[in-house]
């Protein structure tokens, strides 16, 4: 094994070794000393379940590796965040922080965590293309958190709205979490783009990489499990010793030490130029809290002594409301797979100002802001299908025309390029043709000018257009008449005439 393997490994198991052999001794340190140990051994075995979880790749599917990665990454939080709910069972003061990590966790990972990895993987985009990138493609991959993120976030709301969190809510978060799951173990597998620690594990020889995937596994939970209890009151006590709220600093700094390592790795990924897994790794971090976390706290609560629903005060479904809205937001920014500058900018300032404004009623403002901001999202979609749907018929029918008209040359063919012109408006496909359409079509016209016989035959062709055209708009008996069928006529035979004319002025002019 190199040493360039074995050195990150020994210095996290070194951090957090300490953190077992205290907790195994009995000892009780003072607040800040058992905050920094405990803390420091959470975010070491943080780090190597994240290494871990992202070796395993090369033996297991992507996208379950991808959910395992984001349910490691957060385990962390799931051990701090279930013993506050288990110890509110029979002390319900600790209900207040078992909700607070839960909601600034889920807070942490879109409100910071998503900007800051579109940020860093548009920038990464920008340098290797040479020109600045204002919008982030996802892949369709992501088709998948994003649909439970969509349904966890609604049933999120189930929770302000009832004022707990029922052991009913929690089923059906549980029911949902393993219906991802199962989605996710049915998806290819692809090989994986490792590097660091994680490419160093992954290429050891298939029974060593095994054993030693296991081993790291099996000490980071040890490590996580001892620390967490004792890292709890640590933030509790210390918070009581500097006169800091202890629930802001369970809701805010307990969180982001357990997501640390799995913002490091998201920004690592988009860093090299792979912002899509990044992200992709964040969306299910979101699903995995939203669903698994979630509806886990009120059996913990039970398992502890408590009812069948953990309660939530004023305070608490505010910070709810705010979250359910946020995670919203989030759904509906990114619901094309196209995630905006623009939008990562908005979610980060909205995060930011909450610290700016705090107080319920700032929740519930911000909330509102969050909500608002999903609707205008949702109309403009409906317009920008709408709009789809106009041009598509609008360029269908062009094309339906140029193909009539593509008797005479040089019409038919820029009738085809504007109606491929049209399309190209929201069509890929249809931009890249319309040019070399266009340029077919101008060296037909100037062939047409350039023989009088050819000349004379499209000019009567398109002067008969415009006849017949009249001739359907004027008399009602024939067969296909009517204003649009005559118009259409007339409009062809314009367009035919009109070409040829630029046609010879064109010729003329190279003449001369």
């Amino acid at each position: 094994m190199s040493v360039r393997l074995l050195r990150p490994l020994l210095i996290c198991f070194a951090i957090a070794a300490p953190a077992v052999v205290l907790r195994g001794s009995g000892l009780h340190p003072t607040p800040l000393l058992a905050l920094a140990v405990f803390g420091a051994a959470v975010v070491s075995a943080s780090f190597l379940l994240a290494w871990a979880a992202e070796a395993v790749q090369v033996d297991i599917s992507g996208g379950l590796a991808i959910a395992l990665l984001a349910f490691i990454a957060v385990l962390p939080e799931y051990a701090v965040d279930l013993y506050f709910a288990y110890t509110a069972g029979s002390q319900p003061e600790y209900v207040h922080y078992a909700a607070a990590n839960l909601l600034g966790a889920n807070q942490l990972v879109l409100g910071l965590g998503w900007p800051v990895v579109v940020l860093v993987g548009l920038r990464a985009v920008g340098r290797r293309t040479g020109r600045p990138v204002r919008e982030l493609l996802l892949s369709r991959r992501r088709r998948l958190e994003l649909v439970f993120v969509g349904v966890s976030g609604v049933l999120g709301f189930v929770m302000p709205l009832s004022g707990q969190i029922h052991i009913a809510l929690g089923l059906v978060l549980l029911v949902v979490f393993g219906l991802y799951l199962r989605q996710v173990a049915l998806q290819p597998q692809t090989e994986p783009e490792l590097v660091g620690t994680p490419a160093r594990l992954a290429g050891l020889p298939t029974s060593r990489r095994r054993w030693l995937l296991g081993g790291l596994f099996v000490f980071a939970a040890l490590a996580v499990l001892a620390s967490a209890e004792p890292f709890a009151h640590a933030l509790i006590d210390t918070g009581a010793q500097l006169g800091v709220n202890k629930v802001l600093l369970v809701q805010w700094l307990a969180p982001l030490a357990s997501e640390a390592p799995e913002f490091i790795v998201a920004v690592l990924l988009a860093m090299r130029g792979n912002a899509d897994d990044g992200l992709g790794a964040l969306l299910s971090s979101k699903v995995n809290q939203w669903t698994l976390l979630v509806g886990s706290l009120p059996i913990a609560y039970i398992a502890g002594g408590g009812h069948v629903a953990m309660p939530l005060d004023a305070h608490q479904v505010a910070e709810t409301t705010l979250t359910a809205a946020q995670t919203m937001l989030g759904f509906v920014v990114i619901m094309r797979l196209r995630f905006h500058l623009r939008s990562a900018l908005v979610l980060l300032a909205l995060f930011l100002v909450q610290f700016a404004v705090p107080g319920e009623t700032a929740r519930y403002v911000i909330a509102g802001i969050y909500g608002a901001l999903a609707l205008l999202l949702l109309a403009r979609e409906q317009a920008r299908y709408a709009r789809r749907a106009v041009v598509t018929l609008a360029g269908v029918v062009l094309l339906a025309l140029g193909a009539v008209l593509l008797v005479a040359p040089g019409p038919g063919l820029i009738v085809v390029a504007l109606g491929l012109l049209v399309l190209g408006t929201e069509y890929e496909w249809a931009k890249r043709h319309a040019t070399s359409t266009l340029r077919r079509a101008r060296i037909a016209a100037d062939q047409a000018a350039a023989r009088p016989a050819a000349f004379a035959g499209t000019a009567a062709f398109a002067l008969g257009l415009i006849a017949l055209g009249v001739v359907l708009v004027v008399v009602d008996d024939l067969p296909g008449s009517g204003w649009s069928s005559g118009i259409s006529l007339v409009f062809s035979g314009a367009v035919t005439l009109t070409t040829l004319a630029w046609a010879v002025r064109r010729r003329r002019s190279t003449r001369r």
